[in-house]
């Protein structure tokens, strides 16, 4: 009960800010794997691992042009994204320590494979993308949007035993700022 006691809270803004944007924005760019789920045309909700980068306050992965991460998230434009931030060190290979978590939703935009943004974008994403894939990935790009939504992150691994303490906001900026 006390978990929802405390999402119960953080969405309805009561968790006291203690991450800034900046913190959380440099905590995405030190991860590489994310959940991204999304809406399907029949309205089915459906989710999918995928390998990301961050950069200039944005998320890029590369997909297969005939997906449904492609197909899907290009019809909606809507994505909902977790990603999990490894904890505990030495002390995670013996003991379960569950991973941070940092979930937002927002704005995606499907760059088809073989346009110049996606050209340009799979050049910037360097080695995510196999050299095979470069020239046939399309690359989605997400806009974070309204609030982070962290879990454990910026606490003691103890403190992430009570959710409420564990909670936090952080507000999305996408301009340089904290």
């Amino acid at each position: 009960m006390a978990t929802r006691t405390g999402l119960e809270a953080a969405n309805a803004g009561q968790v006291k800010p203690r991450l800034t944007s900046g913190q959380v924005w440099h905590a995405l760019a030190k991860a590489s794997f994310a959940v991204v789920s999304y809406v399907t045309p029949a309205g089915e909700p459906r989710s999918s691992g995928v390998v990301y980068k961050a950069a200039g306050r944005r998320l890029y992965m590369t997909v297969a042009p005939g997906s449904w991460k492609a197909r899907h998230v290009a019809a909606a434009g809507r994505v909902a994204v977790t990603v999990p931030v490894r904890r505990g060190g030495l002390l995670s290979l013996v003991a379960p320590i569950p991973p941070a978590t940092i979930s937002f939703h927002g704005a995606a935009i499907v760059h088809p494979a073989g346009s110049p943004q996606a050209d340009a974008l799979v050049k910037d994403l360097g080695s995510l993308v196999p050299k095979e894939r470069r020239d046939r990935a399309c690359v989605i790009e997400v806009l974070p949007e309204g609030a982070f939504l962290t879990y454990g992150l910026g606490v003691s691994l103890l403190k992430m035993l009570d959710p409420t303490a564990a909670l936090a906001r952080a507000p999305v900026t996408t301009e340089g700022g904290t």
